[in-house]
């Protein structure tokens, strides 16, 4: 069976962000269980707010080479935090911008058949969990296959030790079997 790729990102560009630590804790998790990740920084990808008009104009910054990163990897894990209820407005603009025609590809060819693990932290007490609801309805409705396991990281100011690593153990080991759980599926429907 072939290494299952892998694109991790949060959905903050906050250098003290939860969810970069939290997606730190699952990177090492999936690399543990034997993908090849690539973690994705969306501060080195910085785009416009979407707009077709700019579209037609040309593809923003570094656009191309986003899309190409999608487009080459097998799957995504993604650490979203909660705005309001939902998705950050950096991560929704990306999977916008990356969803486009590029190419000669068709529109979401970034997404279609790869397979996703989702994450959240947040300092409330549902964990982000919210958001994670609206980031699963809109990549499956893009084509990706969403893996059922997700993990909400509630009262995320003290959740981490000094290393980076939860402090909960319990914590610890379902986010590893998250990243377990993605390797193993990517693994198989990418083999």
């Amino acid at each position: 069976m072939s290494k299952a790729k892998l694109l991790a990102f949060a959905g903050s560009t906050r250098q003290e962000s939860y969810n970069r630590k939290l997606l730190a804790v699952a990177i090492s998790a999936a690399d543990q269980a034997g993908a090849k990740v690539t973690a994705l920084d969306l501060a080195d990808y910085p785009l416009p707010l979407f707009n077709e008009d700019l579209e037609k104009e040309s593809k923003p910054g570094k656009l191309h080479e986003l899309q190409q990163l999608f487009l080459e990897h097998d799957g995504f894990l993604i650490a979203s935090p909660e705005y309001n209820s939902s998705i950050s407005p950096l991560l929704k603009n990306t999977i916008d911008w990356v969803s486009r025609t590029f190419d000669d590809l068709p529109p979401c060819a970034a997404y279609k058949g790869k397979v996703a693990g989702l994450l959240a932290a947040s300092p409330g007490g549902l964990g982000g969990l919210r958001g994670l609801v609206h980031l699963r309805s809109i990549l499956q409705n893009i084509g990706v296959l969403v893996i059922p396991d997700q993990f909400a990281l509630s009262r995320a100011f003290d959740a981490f030790d000094d290393e980076g690593q939860l402090k909960d153990e319990k914590q610890q080991s379902i986010v590893a079997a998250i990243g377990q759980s993605l390797v193993d599926i990517t693994a198989k429907i990418h083999a």
